[in-house]
């Protein structure tokens, strides 16, 4: 018990630390808290719904719940049994949570990719990749909720009638594969847009470097799934839904921090290659204008990055 809630809450300091930061750079950039914009707010939800669910997690743990080995024959208490019957509803709360927290980070991310990507053809791809993002929570939720395991009260039965109420593998398969193919997705989206971009080489790089980072929040995703897999009932799977909302955060976060370590370590990133010859450097871009190609049909878009989120 102890090493669980040692790891959860230090991941949930760091994970706030770096919060508190994007939102420092977010008001650096945009002058006012009153000029936030919906991801800010969303971001704040959901580590609202993180701390929520380290809680229920932590209590789920110490109390116990109806994932009970089959192969072991152990006698319950009443006692036991209502304090496992209560541990296996926090256990129901806390994937839930889990869930809504994975996806509010997309989320975030995706409104960002959709407001930097508005006068561009590019921006189609985006709505594409968040139309699946969105049609997969609610088919992941609908199944989770009223498929896979019926009565729905046999999810905190002690013992349960069905395997599949306590394991949820069912649940399991499908939010790894909804999971993980929209990260992917969503790594990928801004990367055309780096290496189409007229910025210098070094801020190319720089940009891909951070966003290749979110390779972290897959590996924590899949080791999640394969605890979950392999070892139902023991104790990994709970280490690993807090790396994996955890680490999640940080990364969606860590790139909006740009501006603050970049005004107290006296960085300079403005360069002749950095700006925009028709609007001066003043009203420079993260990405220049994008020329024409197949897939960026409009000629006159540009992302304006530098201006809303502060990127180098």
């Amino acid at each position: 018990m102890i090493p669980l809630v040692i790891e959860s809450w230090i991941w949930y300091a760091v994970t706030w630390l770096v919060v508190i930061v994007r939102l420092l750079s977010r008001r650096m950039v945009v002058g006012s808290v009153k000029k936030y914009q919906i991801e800010d707010y969303l971001m704040i939800l959901a580590m609202v719904c993180d701390a929520v669910l380290i809680a229920c997690i932590n209590a789920s743990f110490r109390m116990g719940n109806n994932l009970i080995d089959p192969t072991q024959r152990i006698t319950l208490t009443p006692d036991e049994i209502s304090r496992r019957r209560f541990g296996s509803k926090l256990t129901l709360i806390a994937e839930m949570l889990q869930c809504t927290v994975i996806w509010l980070v997309k989320c975030c991310l995706l409104l960002i990719y959709n407001r930097l990507t508005t006068n561009l053809s590019y921006n189609r791809v985006v709505k594409t990749v968040a139309l699946y993002v969105l049609v997969g929570f609610v088919v992941m939720m609908t199944l989770y909720l009223a498929v896979w395991c019926r009565p729905f009260s046999q999810y905190w039965a002690v013992p349960t009638e069905h395997e599949q109420c306590a394991t949820s593998r069912n649940h399991l398969i499908t939010n790894a594969t909804f999971n993980l193919s929209s990260d992917i997705m969503i790594i990928l989206l801004p990367i055309p847009l780096f290496l189409w971009s007229n910025t210098t080489t070094r801020i190319k790089v720089t940009l891909c470097c951070i966003y290749a980072v979110g390779i972290f929040t897959i590996v924590s995703a899949f080791l999640n799934k394969y605890c979950s897999f392999t070892d139902p009932y023991g104790p990994n799977w709970t280490f690993w839904y807090i790396r994996e909302s955890s680490t999640s955060l940080i990364v969606a976060n860590l790139p909006l921090t740009w501006p603050f370590f970049r005004r107290v370590m006296h960085i300079n990133t403005s360069s002749a290659g950095d700006s925009n010859p028709q609007l001066g450097h003043r009203d420079s871009h993260l990405f220049g204008n994008v020329p024409p190609r197949p897939s960026l049909i409009l000629a006159d878009s540009r992302i304006e990055l530098s201006q809303e989120h502060g990127l180098p």
